[in-house]
């Protein structure tokens, strides 16, 4: 890779929706950060000119375990050889995941390879978007009521997600349980202490045998101490960590950046708001969970159509993209969804999400619309996956959890697309109707 490249702060997301968070937090603190969709090429790479942090949208987070090592020692080397000093394993804020799909403890055992750093933390929660953790407990908020949270065994989404169901409140159980053990914790009372004493703190865990450390997270304020610890053992040797954006953002509240304004690529980025969409917006919907469909309901400016497959089988199932080219065509803003069918198993659901990713590339090949919207984080990482692009740099925020991205393609026609990439649980009940208003 080219030394012109290296930056200090390098991120993986489990997913796309996932990942262009993490992108956003590290843009609007004036990082300048783009993030690719596959490992990037030395010649790609001294094309954007220097960044502040570099990242990579993945999805390992609906894989199982060999697939996930096979993926992470590519991207583990792919980081190292950068030069990063932090390599940020970005996880869903609410930790899904099972022993046989998005394993999070196979996943920090392959990235250690490349960051050897003894020093692994594991950020619990993310506060901004009403997640918390205490004494190890994870906590998350149904939709964006601030007062209806939930531990996240008992979260009337989560703790039944179809493939990854959340039935262990305490991570560190929850991560045993995957094949990690060890974990120690620090608890949310140790941020009132003198730093020097949360730094012994962290040195006695360590020596005690620990595999990792989990800290607390219950206010945004929580994380300064964390980013401190992570900024400064990170110069000793780099270092793996472990959480949702909450590491992001730890992280910008201790370092400094020597770039003080972006360059031409990302420029102003965090000082121009979305305005109102200049031509037919199409949005994608294949999230299932109660949040989503509250959101298609509300979407109100759109033709909306829903999804049934012209195949059953996995080389045959697919989706019509032509009734919904011709509308977009016309100049209408179209909302396409899928529901959940009875019965659907793993293979099912894998071949509709390539199914609606395939679709996808069917109607921005044919329609190139200017703005997209997609909802759901595995509909998310397949329909990325389908683009002709290569890259994502923040364009604006459109609601909490939720942002705008814009899209580096060598295809004229398909750069600079703005795309939204929504989270099941994200964003309010108008979010779609904002991507139209800005």
């Amino acid at each position: 890779m080219s030394a012109s490249s290296a930056a200090p702060y390098g991120f993986y997301g489990d997913d796309f929706t996932g990942a262009t968070d993490t992108l956003a937090h590290l843009a609007r603190a004036g990082l300048r950060t783009l993030l690719f969709l596959a490992p990037p090429t030395s010649m790609r790479l001294d094309s954007v000119g220097p960044l502040d942090a570099i990242g990579m949208a993945g999805a390992a987070r609906a894989m199982p375990p060999a697939a996930i090592a096979d993926e992470l020692t590519r991207v583990g080397a792919c980081f190292a050889a950068l030069g990063v000093r932090v390599m940020h394993y970005k996880v869903c804020s609410t930790f899904d995941s099972a022993p046989h799909t998005g394993n999070i403890a196979t996943a920090i055992a392959t990235l250690r390879r490349h960051f050897a750093n003894p020093f692994v933390p594991i950020v619990g929660g993310q506060p901004g978007l009403l997640r918390y953790c205490a004494f190890g407990q994870l906590f998350a908020a149904a939709g964006s009521d601030t007062r209806d949270v939930h531990r996240i065994d008992r979260h009337p989404t989560m703790s039944r997600h179809p493939v990854t169901p959340m039935n262990e409140a305490d991570l560190r159980m929850h991560l045993e349980r995957q094949g990690m053990r060890d974990v120690a914790l620090v608890d949310w009372r140790a941020y009132a202490l003198p730093f020097a004493e949360v730094d012994a703190m962290v040195d006695a865990r360590l020596s005690a045998g620990a595999s990792a450390i989990l800290f607390d997270a219950l206010r945004d304020d929580d994380l300064a101490t964390i980013g401190r610890l992570i900024d400064e053992r990170s110069r000793c040797a780099p270092m793996l960590a472990v959480g949702a954006s909450s590491v992001a953002q730890a992280w910008c509240a201790a370092a400094t950046s020597d770039a003080a304004t972006s360059d031409a690529l990302h420029a102003d980025a965090g000082s121009q708001a979305l305005g109102r969409a200049q031509g037919p917006v199409f949005a994608l919907a294949g999230s299932l969970s109660p949040l989503t469909a509250a959101q298609i309901e509300a979407a109100h400016s759109y033709w909306k159509i829903e999804l049934y497959p012209r195949g059953r089988d996995s080389d045959t199932l697919r989706f019509d993209a032509a009734p919904i080219v011709d509308m977009l065509r016309e100049g209408r803003h179209v909302l396409a969804f899928t529901r959940r069918a009875q019965n659907q198993n793993d293979a099912s659901r894998a071949q509709t999400a390539h199914a609606t990713a395939a679709l996808l590339r069917d109607v921005v090949r044919a329609a190139r619309p200017r703005r997209i919207g997609i909802a759901g984080g595995d509909t998310s990482s397949h329909a990325a996956q389908a683009l002709d692009a290569w890259g994502l740099s923040y364009r604006a925020p459109l609601t909490t959890g939720v942002t705008v991205c814009r899209l580096h393609a060598d295809e004229p026609s398909l750069n600079g697309t703005e795309i939204m990439f929504k989270g099941g649980q994200m964003g309010g009940t108008d979010v779609l109707e904002r991507l139209i208003s800005g």
